[in-house]
């Protein structure tokens, strides 16, 4: 799904900087100065997307999250992972609707 995103991304004409973990994500955005979204899924190994997204946010206050997972929104609100009112893109997801949802994030 990384690959499949990213690529997506790219041919969307988006900048894309990929990490293969939270650890790696966080020093892409040590290192980088222009990212504007944080594209991550919910349930990752070793470092979950909820706290990679506070650790990103400590670093950059204004940067967009956008969080993804294959369970429905309910069931995350629910069990407490995410709170209401976040940005979240369900899997699986159209090339329109993560297009459509990126676009909507870069607007605000």
């Amino acid at each position: 799904m990384r690959r499949y995103s990213t690529d997506a991304l790219r041919d969307l004409g988006y900048r894309v900087l990929e990490a293969e973990s939270g650890e790696a994500a966080l020093k892409i955005i040590d290192a980088e100065q222009d990212i504007a979204i944080l594209f991550t899924d919910v349930v990752m190994p070793e470092m979950n997307g909820r706290r990679l997204a506070e650790a990103a946010l400590e670093r950059r206050p204004t940067l967009k999250i956008l969080f993804t997972t294959g369970y429905t929104r309910n069931a995350i609100v629910h069990n407490g992972m995410l709170d209401p009112g976040v940005n979240l893109l369900s899997k699986p997801f159209s090339l329109s609707e993560l297009a459509k949802k990126v676009a909507e994030l870069a607007r605000r």
